[in-house]
């Protein structure tokens, strides 16, 4: 018997940067993670609702992780790289070197985050134009895209930084460029956080009506003026420096890059409060409609709340009572939210876990309303407190706090279904989706089910997906989620728990 020769796997890099650390992974051709590692990354929040980070911080943990996940692979079999990140603003001067966007001249702090929410009185005069750019982002634009930003900058560092600054990158921007040495921008990040549509580009009116006419007279070089779908090859691949640094051959195809929950919706096939049509859908409060931001040919609106993982963590870590949550779960080796869940089960006693919460309400919205109030002046609250300090009531917080979470899904969800969407299951991705606590209660509030990813680093295999698809291999990013992207468990509601 003859055995035919087996052809070699190949294998695409993803990385992705998140708010608080780095991640790569090497996921194979068909969709499995073969390596992963992570490493944090530093935020400064130098005062209230302002957040900074370095973005030499970020890419060196990117070389460090990926050096790590491609270590004894041969290079040969690695074929494309795809990085996906928050959307954050990265601002360097026309040598391409940090600029501070800050007061205190720190250079290196040259990132304002994603959740910055320093640019307020910048949003609101950019919402009372009512400029027909901001219909596609649910008719206000929010205080976390970069033209308020921008603005804040203009406005606020004129000569440490508006002067000098040679590019204004979108982070996921900031990373293909660092790859390659190509200023080209994604379709996803312009699209979704900058104005720009993909029929018609940048609209020289808005920029002039809000007082930033100076980025429309170098024909939007600082922003971009070449601009490129997700997954398309970028330049001619990784640059000999780029290759060095990460560990890898030099001119592997590179990706132009995703925003990292829209990675997510790739990994999953869908993402939970991401809904694609064939026809735009004007939802008030939501972001989009975006066309071909996500998955080409198909209009994508957003919905999401700010900030949930750290409002969980903000809630759990900041009670009394968290010092013994610490000292108990460690010493049972499980995670804190591991730990929390067990506790949970073993105070409910007959009644389902849910109801435990039923003299005790939590507003989450500790960061402002993203959606669809639109309010980001709104404050979280907590109502039913008692003067108990245990660690039973840290647990029903910490429940309240996941619910109030669901709950804004679920009004999210009804304010899109007003609106003409047709939403029957929830695909869910990310950091809360390992949490299966946090999966039941969205399950039993929304009354849907909720679909898993095969893979738990579905966001990182969203970010491979990508560099598949630069590499050549794969025909379009829809044939390379159709093999890449991997449906898992299916949970369902307890509709018992609907009341």
């Amino acid at each position: 018997m003859h055995s035919k020769k087996q052809t070699p796997v190949k294998y695409y890099v993803g990385i992705d940067v998140g708010s608080a650390s780095v991640r790569a992974a090497l996921v194979d051709e068909f969709g499995t993670v073969v390596a992963h590692a992570d490493q944090p990354i530093q935020i400064w929040e130098p005062q209230p609702d302002h957040y900074e980070q370095s973005s030499a911080d970020i890419w060196a943990a990117c070389c460090s992780v990926t050096k790590k996940v491609v270590c004894g692979v041969d290079p040969n079999r690695i074929r494309g790289v795809g990085f996906d990140a928050t959307c954050s603003l990265v601002v360097v001067d026309k040598q391409f070197q940090p600029l501070a966007v800050n007061c205190e001249g720190q250079n290196c702090r040259n990132i304002i985050m994603w959740m910055d929410h320093r640019a307020v009185s910048q949003v609101e005069r950019i919402n009372a134009t009512q400029h027909k750019v901001l219909s596609y982002v649910g008719g206000v634009m929010s205080v976390e895209m970069q033209p308020p930003k921008l603005l804040w900058i203009k406005e606020n560092l004129q000569e440490s930084c508006w002067e000098k600054a040679g590019y204004f990158f979108d982070l996921p921007d900031f990373l293909s460029w660092k790859a390659t040495g190509v200023t080209t921008r994604s379709l996803c990040t312009v699209v979704c956080k900058w104005t720009y549509t993909s029929d018609g580009g940048w609209d020289d009116s808005f920029w002039k009506m809000i007082g930033l006419e100076d980025l429309v007279k170098d024909n939007y070089e600082k922003i971009g003026n070449h601009v490129l779908s997700p997954g398309e090859s970028v330049g001619k691949g990784l640059t000999p420096e780029a290759a060095k640094d990460l560990g890898l051959p030099e001119g592997i195809a590179v990706a132009a890059s995703l925003i990292d929950a829209h990675a997510g919706g790739l990994g999953t096939q869908f993402l939970l409060l991401f809904q694609v049509s064939e026809t735009p859908i004007f939802v008030p409060g939501v972001w989009g409609p975006y066309f071909s931001a996500m998955v080409p040919g198909l209009w994508l609106n957003e919905g999401g709340q700010s900030a949930t993982g750290k409002l969980i963590d903000h809630v759990v870590r900041g009670h009394i009572a968290f010092p013994e949550l610490q000292s108990k779960a460690a010493a049972s080796a499980h995670s804190i939210y591991t730990y929390l869940n067990s506790h949970l089960d073993l105070i409910k006693k007959s009644l389902p876990v849910g109801f435990l919460t039923v003299d005790l309400h939590v507003w989450p919205d500790f960061h402002g309303n993203r959606s669809p109030l639109t309010d980001l002046t709104l404050k979280g609250m907590v109502v039913g407190l008692t003067l108990s300090q245990g660690l039973d009531e840290l647990a029903l917080i910490y429940l309240a706090t996941i619910q109030a979470i669901a709950l804004g899904t679920r009004h999210i969800l009804e304010t899109m279904q007003a609106a003409g969407h047709r939403i029957n299951t929830l695909f869910l991705c990310g950091g809360l989706s390992k949490n299966p606590l946090f999966v039941q209660m969205h399950a039993d509030i929304t009354g849907k089910p909720v679909v898993l990813s095969k893979e738990v680093e579905s966001v990182l295999v969203g970010a491979a997906i990508l560099g598949a698809c630069a590499s050549g291999d794969f025909a379009s990013i829809q044939e390379a989620m159709a093999k890449m992207g991997k449906i898992g468990r299916v949970v369902q509601p307890n509709h018992e728990h609907k009341r």
